[in-house]
């Protein structure tokens, strides 16, 4: 039975979409465009009751929790720093793996009295900081996060680190670990409720495509 309006899923461009897309292809949902080389934000797929919206990263959490879409995928530090109710969390999707770190010089003293870190990730950093007791000052970033100690902006920096190759190119090293980070299906509490059947009939076509993957299954 179709469904009157239909399950929006709420994607970004980019690494994100690049692995969630063979993950929702192998539980049936294949999008009817590539969202890299068209300049729609809706796109609809082959099923007609699931249709995506395209949207910043760090939006995807807004977009699910105010119920423009039901659904969306979003990486494990946009919702720490997200930080408000509104959805639930129920499956990681384990991709877009990396870790959120405190980096700085390898010498960094971690414990002086008032750091200034540089950083896009706020709230994850105050938090982090806050749990040790510690006063630190918050330079917000957007980009080109290992140039601030560098230049005596900051003395260390949060960010995500996948390999290291960045860091060790600018003569940083990663100095503590904040969280491992990994992409997430968020699902909207007003959502679940009202369209509960198609909405758990995807999270469990998805969480046998994870399940399959984690064992080294071919999707």
């Amino acid at each position: 039975m179709e469904l009157a309006t239909p399950l929006t899923l709420a994607l970004s461009k980019g690494r994100i979409f690049q692995q969630a897309m063979p993950l929702l292809a192998a539980a049936g949902i294949v999008a009817a465009e590539d969202p890299e080389t068209s300049r729609k934000l809706v796109l609809a797929t082959n099923r007609p009751e699931v249709r995506l919206i395209i949207v910043r990263a760090s939006d995807v959490p807004t977009y699910v929790e105010y119920g423009a879409a039901d659904l969306g995928i979003a990486g494990k530090d946009v919702l720490m720093e997200h930080g408000r109710g509104g959805l639930y969390e129920p499956l990681d999707l384990g991709i877009g793996r990396c870790r959120l770190m405190v980096a700085g010089i390898e010498n960094a003293v971690l414990g002086a009295s008032r750091l200034r870190i540089a950083t896009k990730y706020v709230k994850s950093t105050q938090r982090h900081f806050a749990a040790q007791g510690k006063q630190v000052e918050v330079i917000k970033l957007y980009g080109s996060m290992e140039l601030a100690p560098l230049v005596g902006l900051a003395d260390l920096i949060v960010d995500l680190v996948e390999s290291g190759s960045t860091l060790r190119a600018n003569g940083l090293v990663p100095l503590e670990h904040i969280a491992d980070i990994s992409s997430r299906l968020v699902v909207n509490k007003a959502s679940w409720k009202m369209k509960h059947v198609p909405i758990g009939g995807l999270l469990q076509a998805l969480r046998e495509v994870v399940t399959q993957r984690s064992r080294g299954g071919a999707l």
